[in-house]
Order: structure tokens, then C-alpha cells, then sequence
């Protein structure tokens, strides 16, 4: 497992654990971090990350977020896998996606993650899952 793996799981770890002040010590005071690419405007620096992140935590009840596979390129990571969650009303939502998340040392200084959502929003609705969402999402994960 490379070290940028290693960070990346970490964050991973404490957002199943809803430890929002873990995960944000790997993040850079100046990240920019596009949790919704193409969607959404970014999230520019530590502040907005935290709040965005407190407001996430307290629509989901149980956090399954997981990566299937993952490659480097100099400070680049790829991710491919599946953002997983258990909303407070009962909703489960499975959205595939793919991320760059960028680094300044050890630190994640740029975050862009890709997905449909579509997706996410017909299982907020509670839909069920497509079959091709489930077999995209049924592989082993790397972390």
C-alpha cells in the first residue's frame, strides 16, 4: 500500500467514524476540494471543508465508503469506488465515482471526485439500486 493510499484510508477510517477534525489533519489549509466536479462549485480551504463535512455527518447514520482500486502518477492519486451511505431517514445510497485527490507533501491539497447524481438522488428518494450499480460496487475493496 502506497503512503498517499495509506492517507487516503485514513480519511476514510475517520469519516466512518464521523471524526471530522481526523480527517480534516490530512487535509492542506488551502485544499480545494470538489466533492461534486461538473456539479457543484469547489470547496476552497479548510473552513469550507469542515462545514461541508459537519453538514454531510448529520444527514447519514452509517458511513460504508470504500475503494476498489487506486494508482499514482508523481503527486496525484486515482480512486475508483463507491461513496456508500446509510441516510438518517433510512435511504441507502450508492453513487460509483472516480477521484483525483492531489498532495502537498502529506497533506491533500486538491480533491476532485466524479459521479452521477442521478444516481444519488433516486436513492435519497429511496430507490433501489440498479443492477449495474450493484455490480460495480460488489467488488473487493482496497480499503
Amino acid at each position: 500500500m502506497s503512503r498517499r493510499f495509506q492517507i487516503l484510508d485514513t480519511v476514510i477510517a475517520a469519516w466512518r467514524a464521523k471524526d471530522i477534525d481526523a480527517a480534516l489533519s490530512h487535509m492542506h489549509d488551502d485544499i480545494v476540494w470538489h466533492y461534486a466536479a461538473a456539479i457543484a462549485p469547489p470547496l476552497k480551504g479548510k473552513a469550507a471543508a469542515r462545514k461541508f463535512l459537519e453538514g454531510f455527518a448529520a444527514q447519514i447514520a452509517e458511513v460504508k465508503w470504500r475503494i476498489f482500486d487506486y494508482a499514482e502518477n508523481g503527486d496525484r492519486l486515482f480512486v475508483e469506488g463507491v461513496d456508500e451511505y446509510i441516510a438518517v431517514g433510512g435511504a441507502r445510497v450508492a453513487a460509483p465515482y472516480a477521484g483525483v485527490v492531489e498532495f502537498k507533501g502529506d497533506l491533500i491539497i486538491g480533491w476532485r471526485d466524479y459521479f452521477d447524481r442521478g444516481v444519488v438522488e433516486a436513492m435519497k428518494a429511496g430507490g433501489a439500486a440498479s443492477a449495474q450499480v450493484e455490480q460495480l460496487i460488489a467488488r473487493p475493496s482496497a480499503s
